[in-house]
């Protein structure tokens, strides 16, 4: 598929560029980061900040507006923003009341807000979140905070917008925006494929003649395949899935939103909505407000979503407030159609100048030209005993090397069950680690080796890959005393640490189809096999990790966008323990002098 890009390696820094040179009126990009930033803000009121993947436009960093987010955390396509983005875009906008992050429920973006929030607190900052969890098909009820969010996020942001103009505290603006995600339900539906800028192949095949049924934001499968159906017997199901969650009655108020996934037109989406209404209409449920458009996009992915919103009396009071970015407005502003008219009313906004002194280049997410293998020196030849700072500088740049080079193989495994952005994802990470590490020659201590490689991966891959696959070097690291050398034992306990670190992070337990899969095995047998030596301990981890990987296609997937699938996820192996493996692989290879 032709898209209208240039270098895969710059789609989001390109696209950044021009959305804000688009619409500097409104905007304008943080220094250091991907965050959008609102110019002109209220004063004196808790900061709402949005995010998520990009990919999904005009959502997340179209909302940022008038009665809407005063910012949005930019991630690479598909992924979450790193931590460093969430704290860095919310200390551009935050104003003394606090920060509330409303974002999608998704791995990737709850441990890297999280940690963004973390970081946040440790400078005095107070923070909240709001994880939307819209989507009905994607976990039952009783475990509806593994759901994950969808087009309902429009309604959320709305509201919680207009509570943070409203002047409200923070737990207060929390509380008004939980009741508007509590009372947002959706269920999508995809016609066609997505496909990741970059990537010669969709993220999932779909036969002529079938659909796939609770279809996600970011194009993973949805959670069965059907046949093609008419557009009117394909409401009547989905309506009456969100009736089931819902249990709205008759007299009910709700807000309708017919969400086009990328491809969709206005015509199939008003054909929609007119079976919406009449089942409405026959249930005895108002219609206060109704959006037919394309706001919560998955790339050019066809098909499309119905969210029904139920308002009360408080909601009411918060939706009728108005708002206005160039993509969504209501209200007064709605009418006026541009920002400047409230402007000139409204002395409370509060101008919040010039961040960004111009858009500095962005350094792409993987950079398809930086591949060169680079020159690995080892302090002596045959089989090492134990690792000096130096010897594990090269061996994690060798590490990264191979991932690398890796990355097509990792697309391939994600793309089954997830959304392909794993191969990429850790081919930037290493990328960035390799980097660092390039520059820290005559670096004595091993342990700050092994940090540095973490922080950089954590602080720019984004995605649930970032948090757990930096861990897996920093956790270990963080804290111990500076050591000239690693034996056997220290690497066995510092994976101990890590695995511990990812495990409190990420709630992953061994038989979740996750990385865990691969590194539980694996650390025991580097705790049972540390006293043997470093090869042989590094050879049992790898066969261990092996092992694990193959169990993976055995089980459905808790976590990630595979869990949505249940069955349909078994058989196929999980692309984080596929990394975990490689890793491992790695360190032997390096160890044993086979590089």
């Amino acid at each position: 598929m032709r898209k209208i890009i240039n270098s895969p390696d710059n789609v989001v820094s390109e696209m950044m560029e021009g959305f804000i040179g688009a619409y500097s009126r409104y905007y304008e990009k943080h220094p250091k980061v991907n965050g959008v930033i609102l110019k002109r803000r209220r004063k004196d009121k808790v900061a709402l900040v949005v995010g998520g993947g990009s990919g999904h436009e005009p959502l997340f960093s179209g909302f940022v507006g008038k009665g809407l987010a005063d910012a949005a955390a930019c991630g690479n396509i598909f992924a979450s923003p790193d931590p460093n983005t969430i704290c860095e875009t919310a200390k551009a906008v935050e104003q003394g009341r606090g920060v509330l992050f409303v974002y999608g429920c998704y791995a990737g973006d709850n441990l890297n807000f999280d940690m963004g929030e973390e970081f946040l607190k440790d400078e005095g900052i107070a923070t909240a979140h709001v994880r939307i969890w819209d989507d009905v098909t994607s976990a039952p009820k009783d475990r509806i905070e593994d759901r994950r969010g969808i087009a309902g996020d429009i309604f959320v942001i709305k509201i919680a917008g207009a509570a943070c103009d409203a002047g409200l505290s923070l737990e207060e603006v929390t509380r008004v925006t939980e009741k508007a995600r509590d009372n947002t339900r959706s269920v999508g539906v995809a016609t066609a494929p997505a496909q990741l800028p970059g990537i010669d192949k969709p993220i999932f095949e779909l036969p002529e003649g079938e659909i796939e049924y609770g279809m996600g934001l970011h194009g993973e499968r949805g959670v069965l395949r059907t046949t093609w159906q008419d557009a009117d017997v394909l409401v009547e199901k989905m309506y009456a899935q969100i009736m089931e969650d819902a249990q709205l009655k008759a007299g009910d108020e709700v807000c309708v939103l017919v969400n086009g996934l990328g491809s969709t037109t206005i015509t199939e989406l008003a054909i929609a909505y007119r079976k919406v209404k009449k089942l409405l209409d026959r249930d005895g449920i108002k219609v206060y407000d109704t959006d037919l458009n394309s706001y919560c996009t998955s790339q050019e992915m066809g098909g499309f979503s119905i969210t029904l919103f139920k308002l009360d009396e408080e909601l009411k009071g918060y939706y009728d407030m108005p708002c206005y970015c160039p993509f969504y407005a209501k209200g007064e502003l709605a009418a006026a159609g541009t920002l400047q008219a409230e402007e000139n009313r409204d002395a409370s906004l509060e101008d919040g100048g010039s961040q960004a002194g111009g858009t500095p280049a962005e350094e792409p997410e993987f950079d398809e030209n930086d591949v060169e293998a680079a020159r690995i020196v080892r302090s002596r030849e045959g089989v090492l005993t134990e690792l000096n700072a130096e010897d594990a500088r090269n061996m994690l740049i060798y590490i990264a090397d191979k991932i690398i080079a890796k990355k097509p193989y990792l697309t391939e495994i994600d793309s089954a069950i997830g959304d392909g952005d794993h191969g990429i994802g850790m081919a930037g990470g290493m990328q960035k680690a390799k980097k660092k590490l390039l520059k820290m020659e005559g670096e004595e201590n091993v342990y700050a080796i092994f940090e540095a490689a973490g922080k950089a991966m954590l602080l720019s891959m984004g995605g649930a890959s970032g948090v757990i696959f930096g861990s897996l070097y920093l956790a270990g690291a963080k804290g111990m005393e500076p050591a000239s050398v690693l034996t056997a034992a220290d690497l066995a306990g510092m994976e101990r640490k890590s695995l511990a670190a990812i495990q409190e992070r990420g709630k992953a337990e061994a038989g979740d189809k996750t990385m865990v899969d691969a590194l539980v095995p694996a650390v025991e047998a580097m705790e049972e096999s540390s006293g043997k030596g470093l090869l042989a301990m590094l050879k049992a981890a790898e066969e261990a990790a092996a092992k694990g990987v193959e169990d993976t296609k055995k089980y459905q997937a808790r976590f990630g966008r595979a869990k949505s699938l249940m069955e349909r996820a078994v058989g196929y192996q999980d692309a984080g323990a596929t990394s975990v493996w490689l890793i491992l692989q790695g360190m032997r290879e390096f160890v044993e002098d086979t590089v």
